[in-house]
């Protein structure tokens, strides 16, 4: 099946934005950031962490939110269509951001790369860039891209991408199956795709040579640093004179990259934020 968006099918999104979601926004005190960047929230399959997700963003705010790639996974919903209402409850919050007046982004990924043709429009207050430079407030400039451009297995391979695709979707399977019995018996939220991918030594070594890459492609463009996503794995390091800022992804870690009003940077590991939450009562009571 060909991946196509109509114009029609984006401009419909405007209007998506002022329905009733499935889960109300709950009134709770939330953190602003100046910027929030997500990426790899394959809405569309049985992996992504719906659920986590609102609970971020009934709790975050932001005056500029990133969209960092594979925010929809066209692949997925190709082979079988599976949207439950939580999706839909995600989408929903995402343009009511843009309502309320903050500063939208998307970036298209090589998941939900049939978006890519509308690189330089606007839909819904969102703004649909192939990549973008973003300002810090300590006056550092930030290449923010998702990354899969520098994905040779994507790009040359893209067969062997899509076997790769089957083959995590196994892994996410059996990661759902563990936290479903982790759930059951209050234990926190673990993922099992994320340990795998600690202790394979190619895993690693793969990780460590697209980070180097990304930043060397973003030293060569003059820039003090890029955010990108695409391999799921949260990171803030620096290489070679280049920041480099990985936001993870809501599949897998469950993370996001935020910048506080004074241009420090953060990595937030949301299934720990919700752990703590949930025993601070607990711990309150005992003392």
């Amino acid at each position: 099946m060909p991946t196509t968006v109509t114009l029609a099918d984006v401009t419909d999104l405007a209007d998506f934005a002022n329905s009733r979601p499935h889960l109300p926004e709950r009134i709770v005190e939330r953190t602003r950031y100046r910027t929030i960047w997500i990426s790899d929230i394959h809405l569309g399959t049985r992996g992504c962490n719906a659920e986590m997700l609102i609970d971020f963003l009934d709790h975050v705010d932001s005056d500029t939110m990133y969209l960092v790639g594979d925010i929809v996974d066209g692949w997925r919903l190709r082979k079988r269509f599976y949207w439950p209402a939580a999706h839909s409850d995600v989408v929903w919050r995402l343009l009511k951001r843009a309502n309320r007046g903050t500063k939208m982004v998307f970036i298209p990924g090589n998941h939900d790369e049939a978006f890519r043709q509308f690189c330089g429009l606007d839909f819904g207050g969102i703004a649909i860039k192939r990549n973008a430079i973003h300002e810090t407030a300590d006056g550092r400039r930030l290449l923010v891209l998702h990354g899969d451009e520098f994905d040779a297995i994507t790009l040359a391979h893209r067969w062997l991408a899509h076997v790769g695709d089957t083959l995590y979707n196994l892994l996410m399977a059996a990661n759902r199956g563990v936290n479903s019995f982790r759930r059951r018996f209050g234990m926190p939220y673990w993922s099992l795709s994320k340990h795998a991918k600690a202790k394979v030594k190619n895993a690693v070594a793969f990780i460590s040579r697209f980070e180097e890459i990304v930043a060397e492609a973003a030293g060569a463009r003059g820039v003090d640093g890029v955010v990108c996503g695409h391999i799921h794995t949260a990171e803030m390091r620096e290489i070679e004179g280049v920041t480099y800022y990985n936001d993870g992804d809501w599949v897998e870690s469950a993370t996001a990259l935020v910048e506080h009003f004074d241009g420090r940077m953060e990595i937030l590991h949301w299934s720990d934020i919700i752990a703590r939450r949930e025993t601070a009562p607990v711990l309150a009571i005992a003392a």
